[in-house]
């Protein structure tokens, strides 16, 4: 059948593939794959088998849009116990992972002509998401220490903007936000009448510090969450936004659309773990931990310029101008990284490395870059 002169979408036409995608798909055999956000533990056994009970009891069928009560009950729980937030059943969508959870906030948020403020560097989705719905995303650059300052951020909101999205720990970089800054956000919400909305898909991985939701300042928050960091659940695809009921009502009837609802035998899932003890998050954490500080040591001697991570698993080394011939060596070497500029223009220069791999992994790497890189 002849497709030539076939008529697409411009929603479609003016995006591209995923910059990790590219990189994870063009992984050859044996190559150590540096380049996807993917935790290499395997999913908890209790979650594994609450997945099976489900299948044997025959739990196989559509649930409630929203999601099955005992789990929005169990996130309650998670929200209350673990980020001092409030929310009732009701003010919980259980979402096909974090992607269509960002998916239908700025699906209910925005339209053609309005804007939203994204970091940059920052998570491929935000831009692309914002320009499907038809909006401008408005890159604000990170300082020096790859955090998106409050300050800057206000000096880029407009009469356009509609919504700005922070996330914390970040994508690609690391970085953790203070909780001076999350509150700070949070004001700058109320204060110019505009929703944040805040991915904090890997708030159980940081390392020095702690995570503050900023929905405990202000009922203008979205907040984005999944098990599938958290819980080595990626594959799952179940995640969670968590807002007061004026949002919910709007993202509830896109999310009945373009989803109907998440998988029934992974909310099963879900519900163990999130209402399971945190001590695997807490060894794999540390284990995170440990490969962090060998591979930003390691970086380092080599002569790529990389700040440790405050939080995720992600390394964002400086490589300088001719990073894009270095990430392309690198693959040719049988190492996958991501270039930086898949992350938004300020992201040049740098190139993004995942620690999610096991240290055997990370130690080979490294001898590869130091041949590769000083040659």
């Amino acid at each position: 059948m002849d497709m030539a002169g076939k008529r697409f979408a411009r929603r479609v036409k003016d995006i591209d593939i995923s910059g990790i995608r590219k990189m994870f798909e063009s992984a050859g055999p044996g190559a150590i794959n540096l380049g996807l956000g993917q935790p290499d533990f395997d999913t908890p056994s209790h979650i594994k088998e609450a997945a099976i009970c489900a299948i044997r009891e025959g739990f196989t069928g559509y649930t409630p849009g929203p999601g099955i009560l005992e789990l929005r009950t169990a996130l309650c729980e998670k929200f209350k116990n673990e980020n001092g937030l409030e929310f009732s059943p009701s003010e919980i969508i259980v979402t096909s992972g974090a992607s269509e959870a960002l998916e239908i906030a700025l699906a209910c948020l925005v339209e053609p002509g309005d804007e939203v403020l994204i970091p940059d560097p920052g998570f491929v989705s935000y831009k692309t998401l914002t320009t499907i719905m038809g909006a401008k995303a408005v890159p604000v650059p990170l300082e020096e220490d790859l955090t998106l300052s409050p300050q800057k951020l206000t000096e880029y909101i407009g009469p356009a903007t509609r919504a700005f999205i922070v996330n914390s720990p970040a994508n690609p970089t690391g970085a953790v936000q203070s909780p001076e800054d999350m509150k700070a956000f949070s004001q700058i919400a109320d204060d110019h009448n505009i929703t944040m909305i805040c991915d904090e898909v890997y708030e159980h991985f940081i390392y020095e510090g702690r995570h503050v939701s900023p929905a405990l300042y202000s009922d203008n928050v979205i907040t984005v969450n999944a098990v599938s960091k958290t819980y080595a659940m990626t594959g799952w695809r179940l995640g969670y936004v968590a807002a007061r009921d004026e949002y919910i009502q709007q993202m509830l009837k896109i999310h009945q659309y373009v989803q109907a609802c998440a998988n029934s035998i992974a909310q099963k899932a879900a519900v163990a773990a999130v209402g399971g003890s945190l001590e695997p998050v807490i060894t794999m954490r540390e284990e995170f931990r440990k490969r962090r500080n060998v591979l930003v040591e390691g970086l380092n001697s080599i002569g790529l310029d990389c700040a440790l991570p405050g939080g995720a698993f992600y390394a964002f080394p400086y490589a300088g101008d001719d990073y894009p011939d270095i990430v392309s060596e690198l693959i040719s070497s049988g190492v996958i990284v991501v270039p930086g500029s898949a992350f938004g223009s300020n992201g040049s220069g740098h190139i993004r490395i995942s620690y999610a791999a096991s240290m055997d992994d990370i130690k080979q790497a490294l001898d590869i870059m130091e041949k590769t890189i000083r040659c």
